[in-house]
């Protein structure tokens, strides 16, 4: 009730990624086989490190709870794109929209929140070795997993409250693939200034402090290698490269999003395709490409199931 006494509008029209119909058809087979390679190799690691004894330490804990988080995020917006990407009127409910703006935010707040994990983790493994299994134990890992997922509700709650905040008059258009706060914004008749700086500060100050979280314990992780052999550093700076290189891909469009003000560019909708859907196909090519003991537990995996 009282979200109709605040707008007008029962629900909002997705101008989607494509206009073109052919191009739209090229691209439902291009994410169709993106959606499914992400549920296929997150599920993949998942099930390896659940599955292999010799993967029980914290660090693969971590990945395999941020392959979880792939699949959740990448489902939040990629099925509806694969689905808007075949039919001519793309809408979206008014709930459904509040409802995609909950689950995005709360699933990649969550993901920033589990990759600064992964690096403190790392941090301490290589810094401490002798303490890093007193120090993260089973019970560390799960708060601070646990704390992740609050932070990511938490975070997310304030975000779609915010969108709740708003008054829709008309029009009902919102040119994007899925619904997040700074299209919705735009379309609000009433004066989002205030709204859109708390949006800022939200989002974009988490992406940056968790950004400059990360910078900071790969400088000590780098300066605690000058100690270590020339073997343990090279296995050591394999591993981090994987972290590093998933943070840059995911960190980096967040950051360009949302540490601005309530603006939209018309690069917003690619960079957003980026961090939502090619950053989670990535991360299990990025982990298990440079992860011997991986390759290997799946080999193994793969052998006793044929």
């Amino acid at each position: 009730v009282s979200m109709e006494n605040k707008t007008n509008v029962t629900e909002f029209i997705l101008r989607g990624l494509v206009q073109d119909k052919t191009v739209g058809k090229v691209c439902f087979s291009l994410f169709l086989v993106f959606y499914a390679t992400i549920i296929l190799g997150n599920l993949l690691i998942i099930i390896t490190i659940k599955t292999s004894e010799r993967l029980k330490s914290p660090m693969y804990f971590f990945l395999s709870c941020l392959s979880f988080v792939d699949i959740s995020y990448s489902t939040v917006t990629a099925p509806k794109l694969i689905y808007d990407l075949l039919v001519e009127k793309k809408t979206i409910s008014f709930v459904g929209c509040i409802a995609q703006v909950f689950a995005g935010h709360f699933f990649g707040c969550t993901e920033i929140f589990l990759l600064t994990v992964m690096a403190y983790d790392r941090c301490v493994a290589i810094c401490k070795p002798l303490h890093y299994t007193s120090i993260v134990n089973k019970h560390v890992c799960a708060c601070l997993v646990a704390a992740s997922w609050v932070g990511g509700f938490v975070h997310s709650g304030v975000q779609a409250l915010l969108a709740l905040q708003l008054q829709f008059c008309g029009p009902n258009e919102i040119d994007h693939f899925f619904c997040d706060i700074h299209p919705l914004l735009k379309l609000a008749c009433t004066d989002t200034y205030v709204i859109g700086v708390v949006v800022a500060a939200n989002s974009g100050v988490i992406s940056l402090i968790c950004f400059v979280v990360l910078v900071v314990s790969y400088a000590v992780i780098l300066v605690s290698l000058r100690t270590h052999s020339s073997e343990g550093r090279l296995k050591a700076l394999c591993t981090c490269t994987s972290h590093i290189t998933v943070v840059i891909l995911f960190l980096g469009p967040c950051i360009f999003i949302y540490m601005r003000p309530s603006v939209t560019f018309s690069a917003d909708k690619m960079v957003s395709v980026f961090y939502t859907i090619v950053t989670p196909m990535l991360n299990p090519l990025i982990y298990t490409l440079r992860n011997e003991e991986v390759k290997n537990a799946m080999r193994k995996l793969w052998s006793r199931r044929v």
